[in-house]
Order: structure tokens, then C-alpha cells, then sequence
């Protein structure tokens, strides 16, 4: 029993497939229809300038295969076609939105494969397309957009060399670095030690000085109290060398008529029994050895 060979399979030419694309297939053959039988140029031009979201990946999907046709096939891509484009359904995402009185909507979140089939200009199509070129003095769209895409792989081949090369710079100057950064490390701790000895000796000299400065003060302040309390005693004798008042000082008995001084606690201790007859009282209530008669 013969198999049937699928259409899309069976198509001659390069081709290149984005799978799992996030749009739904309507979607994206509303923009391959427009770029389908176009050149590369031109079809380049159309998804470059078109407002749907998924003509980024139909341009992904073109540059791909023309540049599979390049590399595998050998052919430039002034030479090449869209032969066949088309947008296969893919797995759909289900996903689920509450509603109303309990009940659930499905959302349908669908995806789609899109296939790119580019192919090669006969000899007479592009023996004619060379002569249109030649009557508008212009190069073809073709050529621009093989032109474009040239220096965008240039480009983007110096990028990458250039930051392989900055990589491997950076890669040794931080070795480089490393060792230095290490040195000036080293360097910077001892520094930091020997400032870190200076100042605990300023603080000590600091210290000391503190220390000779409060002793000046408590001793100004001690010479200063003892000043202070000889002028009041001077001020309260009336002399200075006197004593004050009430103190040692002799006062006149109003009985006797007498200068009675005032006698120390000793002097007011009562006399014996034996001598309280015979001896006589001074006036402070003390008495006295009589005198010795002379022989």
C-alpha cells in the first residue's frame, strides 16, 4: 500500500520552522499570505513595516531559512524566494476564569507552527529581474536586503569578537590587579597599625595631661577655700592674729568686780570634800592651794 506524501513535505526549496510560537494560526496567515511569492527583499521590507505583533517571528522564521539556503545550499540571497509559507495549528494552553454563580470560562491560550520555504529564481526570471534593475538604475530589493542582512552578520560577528577579546582583557587584568590589589592591601595595614599606635599614645599624652590639669585645679580650689576662711576669721575677730569672741576672753565678774577667764571643761569639775572648807573658790567655782606659810 502506497503512502501519500503531505503537500507542505513534498515542497522543493530551504526551509526553516519557529515552533510553540504564542499567536494563534489565523493570526499569523494573515501575515503570510502577504509575503508569500514575495522576494526576500521585499518580503523583508513588508514584515518590517507591518503593525502585527507576530510578523517579528515570520521575520525571525525568514531570515533563518535564507540563511540555511546560504550555508547548506550555497545559494545568495539575491537569488531567493518565498516559494510556500504557512501556519500550522499548535498545542493550545488551557486555562480557566471565574464567572458568575460558581461557574468556570476555559480561556484557550493556542500557539502555532510556522514553516518558511524559500527557493531559488530560474535562470530566465533572474535574467529579466536584472534587466528591470537596469532600467531603474537602482539595485533591486534583493540585493538591499542581502546587503542589510550582510552587514547585520558582520556586525554582530565583531560584537561578539569584540567582547571575547574585552573577556580575555579583563580576565587578566583582574589577575593582574588581584596581585596588585593584594600589595596595596599589605601597604594599607600596616598603615592603618601605626596609625592605630600614634593615636593610642596621643590619647595617653592627652590622658596625663587631663590628669596634671585637674590636680592644678583642686589644688587652686583647696588654696582658694583656705583663703576664703582666714578672711572670714579675720573679719570676726576684728584682728588678725585674735581670737573670736566668747572664746578664752576675759570678762568681769558683776559680783566680785574681778576679771574671771573662762576656764576650760577641767576647771569646772567640784571640788573635793576635804578640800571644799579650807580651800578657797576661784570664780569659776575651782579651788585653790592655799598658800605656804614662810618659816
Amino acid at each position: 500500500m502506497a503512502t501519500a506524501v503531505k503537500t507542505n513535505e513534498g515542497r522543493p526549496g530551504t526551509r526553516a520552522v519557529a515552533r510553540h510560537v504564542r499567536v494563534s494560526a489565523s493570526k499569523a496567515r494573515a501575515v503570510l499570505d502577504l509575503v508569500r511569492g514575495e522576494s526576500y527583499g521585499r518580503a523583508s521590507e513588508i514584515l518590517a513595516f507591518s503593525e502585527r505583533s507576530v510578523s517579528d517571528a515570520v521575520a525571525k522564521c525568514l531570515d533563518s531559512a535564507v540563511a540555511n539556503a546560504e550555508h547548506n545550499d550555497e545559494v545568495p540571497a539575491e537569488e531567493l524566494f518565498v516559494s510556500a509559507c504557512y501556519a500550522d495549528e499548535g498545542p493550545t494552553l488551557k486555562r480557566w476564569r471565574p464567572r458568575a454563580r460558581g461557574r468556570a470560562t476555559r480561556i484557550n491560550k493556542r500557539t502555532c507552527h510556522i514553516t518558511m520555504v524559500v527557493s531559488r529564481y530560474t535562470a530566465d526570471e533572474l535574467e529579466r529581474m536584472a534587466a528591470q534593475d537596469a532600467l531603474r538604475d537602482r539595485a533591486g530589493a534583493n540585493a538591499r536586503a542581502a546587503a542589510s542582512r550582510r552587514e547585520r552578520v558582520e556586525k554582530s560577528r565583531a560584537a561578539e569578537a569584540a567582547r571575547e577579546a574585552e573577556h580575555d582583557h579583563d580576565h587578566d587584568h583582574d589577575h593582574d590587579h588581584d596581585h596588585d590589589h593584594d600589595e596595596v592591601a599589605v601597604d594599607e595595614v600596616v598603615e592603618a597599625v601605626d596609625a592605630a599606635v600614634e593615636a593610642e599614645e596621643v590619647e595617653a599624652v592627652e590622658a596625663d595631661a587631663a590628669v596634671e590639669a585637674d590636680a592644678a585645679v583642686e589644688a587652686e580650689e583647696v588654696e582658694a577655700d583656705v583663703a576664703e576662711e582666714v578672711e572670714e576669721t579675720v573679719a570676726a575677730t576684728g584682728s588678725p592674729g585674735g581670737s573670736p569672741p566668747g572664746r578664752n576672753t576675759p570678762t568681769t565678774s558683776s559680783r566680785t568686780g574681778r576679771s574671771a577667764t573662762s576656764c576650760a571643761p577641767s576647771c569646772r569639775t567640784p571640788p573635793s570634800a576635804a578640800s571644799r572648807s579650807n580651800a578657797p573658790v576661784t570664780a569659776c567655782g575651782s579651788t585653790s592651794t592655799p598658800p605656804v606659810p614662810a618659816s
